[in-house]
């Protein structure tokens, strides 16, 4: 495990934070920028499309299952720089070969790799401030969220606008840019990682995670997977089949990254007081308001106020299942225990996309997707919301 009290521990925490920018931001919501211009450009229907983010999470799968075992054998530092650098390739790599088998080989080792990075990024955030619960929780919050609202504020401010000026074919020169600009980041968020010290860690085999006691924060964690997937993958889609402008497209977005920013703000309060699923339950009703928002209400207003909701509230979720596992179960199971919580999440939410995609050919309308993913989210929040803390005299 690591044991860190570095001198410059926010500065640390940035470069772990943009880290996220790689893995998730352009990893996987970049995928949902640029694929309308993609099914148009290459004559996808929605089963195609959600497929290739379906394989995205099924390298998520492969990559979290990885760590769970890697993490004893090897330093948290060493598997986050080994991830990012990798899906740093990997996303220029996509610009190469239109080829449905070729895209679906980079979006899975973009999972693959991004999972390494994302978890093994996790336990070293998780690490910092020990001595103090909300600093502690503050730096979970801005490890998921800060890097991640950055890297999507980034994309949603060039994307739109690039692929409408040079036209839908134009994507490959998108996934090329996402990938230099992840390749510009990498050399500070591995330097970030080597500056945390470590400690003798068991190689032994994984312990089991309390599963029984952990059922709902479990619960509440894999249907949350299942249902934010959707809005990520198909709302870009869904704005260009109602004919929303470029310039709305791009706000949405942008208000979406900025709102993720802010959101471990919102949220560094109730992560710090409670130890229970409470957290998680009431991020999880945030994400199935905002994503239902663009139906119910079907205008510039309800999109920008949909961003606005989801952003508060996406990039939380593993904020509050980190801080859950750093509450409630012993410092050298912390890797195991996020790894195993990520498997559960990877596996529900490789179904969202291409499930929703189904669902969209089926009845001719993408927004019936968002709609089930919302009540899919309300489901989740209500198992989440069953979860008690595994320590005793603990809220």
């Amino acid at each position: 495990m690591t044991s860190a009290k570095p001198t410059n521990p926010w500065l640390i925490l940035l470069g772990l934070a943009l880290g996220v920018s790689i893995s998730n931001a352009f990893g996987r919501f970049a995928y949902g920028l640029i694929l309308p211009s993609m099914k148009s450009s290459l004559g996808w229907n929605l089963t195609q499309s959600g497929w290739l983010n379906t394989s995205n999470s099924i390298g998520y799968i492969v990559g979290s299952i990885l760590t769970l075992f890697l993490i004893r054998r090897n330093s948290p530092s060493r598997i986050f720089a080994i991830g990012t650098i990798a899906t740093a390739v990997c996303l220029l790599m996509t610009g190469f070969d239109e080829n449905l088998l070729f895209q679906t080989a980079c979006r899975f080792l973009v999972g693959l790799f991004g999972a390494l990075s994302f978890v093994a990024g996790g336990v070293l955030a998780a690490s910092l401030f020990q001595s103090s619960a909300r600093k502690n929780a503050l730096a979970i919050a801005l490890y998921f969220g800060g890097g991640g609202g950055f890297g999507i504020a980034l994309c949603g401010a060039t994307l739109p606008t690039m692929l409408d000026v040079f036209g839908p074919q134009s994507w490959d020169w998108a996934w090329i840019g996402v990938g230099i600009a992840a390749l510009v980041i990498c050399p500070f968020s591995v330097w970030a990682s080597t500056m945390l010290t470590e400690t003798k860690h068991d190689a032994a085999l994984p312990s089991i995670p309390p599963v029984r006691r952990m059922l709902g924060e479990v619960g509440g964690y894999a249907l949350f997977g299942l249902g934010y997937i959707v809005y990520v993958t198909f709302i870009s889609v869904w704005m260009k089949e109602q004919h929303f402008s470029v310039l709305l497209t791009t706000s949405t977005w942008m208000v979406l990254g900025f709102s993720i920013m802010a959101s471990p703000f919102v949220w560094r309060g109730v992560l710090a007081r409670f130890a229970s699923g409470t957290p998680l339950a009431l991020i999880l009703t945030g994400v199935a308001i905002g994503s239902a928002l663009p139906i119910l209400v079907p205008n510039g207003y309800g999109l920008i106020l949909s961003a606005l909701v989801f952003g508060l509230s996406v990039f939380m979720p593993p904020t509050a299942v980190t801080s859950f596992v750093r509450q409630n179960v012993d410092q050298q199971d912390w890797g195991a225990t996020v790894s195993f919580f990520t498997v559960m999440f990877a596996v529900s939410q490789a179904l969202g996309p291409i499930g929703a995609g189904i669902i969209g050919d089926i009845t001719g309308e993408i927004g019936d997707s968002l709609i089930v993913a919302s009540a899919v989210l309300l489901v989740g929040a209500l198992c989440a919301m069953m979860q008690k803390p595994l320590k005793l005299g603990m809220v």
